[in-house]
């Protein structure tokens, strides 16, 4: 009789890495292409245009990378602390630890002797474990990991950034900051959508909410540009 297996792989195991990367390649497309058509609305060349959006990569991909790190290091540093605390407290008041794991399971749904025997097989088996994923809710699935979100998130901030660059190199010199934008659009509504199928949501809403923001952005920074920009 043959085995019918199913991988249980869920969308969850993929938030310490999707997190940063949806966050890089949306930032990289809307903040490169929102100074991109706001230096185009100040009537500045193509030339520059170009400069200052790859400025704008190198920086943003920069400041990406160092923000992911020091925010998910501040993360990870908590949750260190979390956890030598309840180390310490396993060897302190073991029985204490045990009374607190046990009422945990029990305002879950089990009665009072099944979730004791549950909590002291748990204990005997793996003390800081359980009371990391079950009292603080720290478990290898959802932990932080500063190194690969600081690299995923420069990496698809670059990436997202060179979609209104490669436009804005391609496009004639008059078309440039409305040829940006409309591909911008285009892109962040593939991207809304990407990102919600691999987060496991519908794409149509991942597509607008990441659409609203983009379009926002952009005409907030093409009214900077053609207030206070000088026509060349």
């Amino acid at each position: 009789m043959s085995r019918l297996t199913h991988s249980e792989y869920h969308m969850v195991h993929r938030i310490g890495w999707l997190r940063a990367a949806v966050l890089g390649a949306n930032d990289g497309i809307v903040s490169t292409a929102s100074l991109v058509v706001g230096v185009a609305a100040a009537g500045s060349g193509k030339t520059e245009v170009l400069v200052a959006g790859l400025a704008g990569l190198v920086a943003g991909a920069m400041s990406m990378a160092a923000g992911e790190y020091v925010s998910v290091s501040s993360q990870t540093d908590a949750e260190r602390a979390d956890l030598a605390r309840e180390t310490r407290e396993l060897a302190e008041d073991p029985k204490g630890e045990l009374a607190e794991l046990t009422a945990i399971y029990a305002a879950r749904g089990l009665d009072e002797d099944l979730a004791r025997q549950v909590a002291v097989q748990l204990t005997e088996r793996d003390a800081l474990g359980a009371h990391a994923r079950d009292e603080l809710g720290i478990s290898e699935t959802v932990t932080a990991h500063p190194v690969q979100a600081a690299l995923v998130s420069a990496g698809t901030f670059a990436v997202g950034a060179v979609v209104p660059l490669l436009v804005a190199l391609l496009a004639p010199a008059g078309t440039v900051g409305i040829a940006v934008a409309a591909t911008t659009l285009v892109a962040l509504a593939v991207l809304g959508a990407l990102g919600a199928t691999a987060g496991g949501a519908g794409q149509v809403r991942g597509a607008v909410r990441v659409l609203f923001w983009g379009a926002l952005a952009m005409a907030l920074t093409a009214a900077v540009g053609m207030v206070f920009g000088v026509t060349a």
